[in-house]
């Protein structure tokens, strides 16, 4: 069975990628290459020992996708990741955000909604809910207003794909809110490659611990937690992808019980800024060059999903644990410094 994967030489792609080609898909990766290169195809051949099929295209022009679709008629699923993701960015940049993440998921639909039948995973995110007023947070949370263009871009995106459904019962979606991916695969031949300042804790951590960064910051230790500090989900990206795969196939094999779901994926489980750094000097054996400074704006307190759903609807479960996931990352930054 033929499954595209837009983005699929980014971080979560290339995983999934890797999982979908173990359990015997053929995978067409589309990727423009803006964050990511077309090495990460070597790693997933070194893993896997099959090529994926790669077309670098800009899903900004809509002519390029569909001439792929009229050239790729036989392609039974698609996971759309191939988005813009930089909270940061998108507030400086919202028009490049609403392009990007909007425009091409349009123009995905519209080529699907030609089909009799077509099965859609969108990479959506835990922003959708904002600081929620629970925790652990579930899918029934209310979606709060969103804090940047970015979080907006994930509401929107679900909420067009819901819009879909309702009349286009051709399609079947699955919208996957993830928490923090974080970690690389256990082979070491593919991860997290950030381009520039990493917008992400984990490789800021990793990149400190090697001596690219001078000093890791953390940004407030007065948040009413523990410790003081933000408390996130980390979840070990192969466990993501895994949650992909089990998610397409619930689709292909027609037991979706609506044809628009939505499930939080994360471990269920809340780590703190100084947990996260623990667990590096407990793998790494390196003590962490890191400060406290003023809280960041736009920063939540806390965010864990409650994962019941995931686990008993999907069949699905995280299996890493916090220690497991920075491990695999420090050997994959170890490895691309060398």
């Amino acid at each position: 069975m033929k499954i595209l994967v837009t983005g699929g030489l980014g971080f979560i792609g290339s995983h999934t990628t890797v999982e979908l080609q173990n359990k015997g898909y053929e995978v067409i990766i589309i990727d423009d290459l803006s964050n990511s290169t077309e090495k990460v195809l070597d790693g997933i051949v070194a893993i896997t020992g099959k090529r994926p099929i790669f077309e670098k295209i800009d899903l900004k022009e809509r002519s390029k996708v569909e001439d792929f679709f009229k050239r790729h008629q036989d392609v039974a699923g698609v996971i759309h990741f191939a988005a813009s993701k930089a909270v940061g960015e998108s507030v400086e940049k919202p028009l490049l955000y609403y392009e990007n993440n909007i425009g091409t998921l349009v123009y995905l639909l519209k080529e699907l909604s030609q089909k009799n039948k077509s099965s859609f995973i969108f990479s959506s995110s835990c922003t959708v809910y904002g600081q929620a007023d629970k925790m652990p947070i579930t899918e029934s949370a209310p979606v709060k207003p969103a804090e940047s263009p970015y979080g907006n871009t994930k509401q929107m995106g679900e909420e067009i794909i819901r819009d879909t459904c309702k009349v286009t019962p051709g399609i079947n979606a699955i919208a996957l809110r993830y928490f923090n991916p974080m970690g690389a695969h256990p082979s070491g031949e593919i991860g997290e490659l950030p381009i520039g300042v990493p917008q992400n804790l984990v490789p800021f951590i990793t990149q400190t611990g090697m001596g690219i960064r001078e000093q890791l910051s953390v940004f407030g230790d007065d948040y009413p937690t523990e410790d003081g500090t933000c408390i996130r989900d980390y979840i070990h990206v192969v466990d993501l992808a895994k949650a992909h795969v089990v998610a397409l196939e619930r689709l292909l094999n027609g037991k979706n019980q609506d044809n628009y779901e939505v499930f939080n994926v994360g471990t269920g489980k809340g780590s703190s800024v100084l947990e996260v750094i623990k667990s590096f000097e407990k793998v790494s054996g390196k003590k962490l060059n890191y400060k406290i400074v003023d809280r960041r704006p736009g920063d939540i307190t806390s965010a864990y999903a409650d994962t019941t759903k995931a686990n008993k609807v999907l069949g699905w479960k995280a299996e890493s644990t916090l220690d497991e996931a920075m491990k695999s990352a420090w050997l994959w930054e170890e490895k691309i410094r060398k």
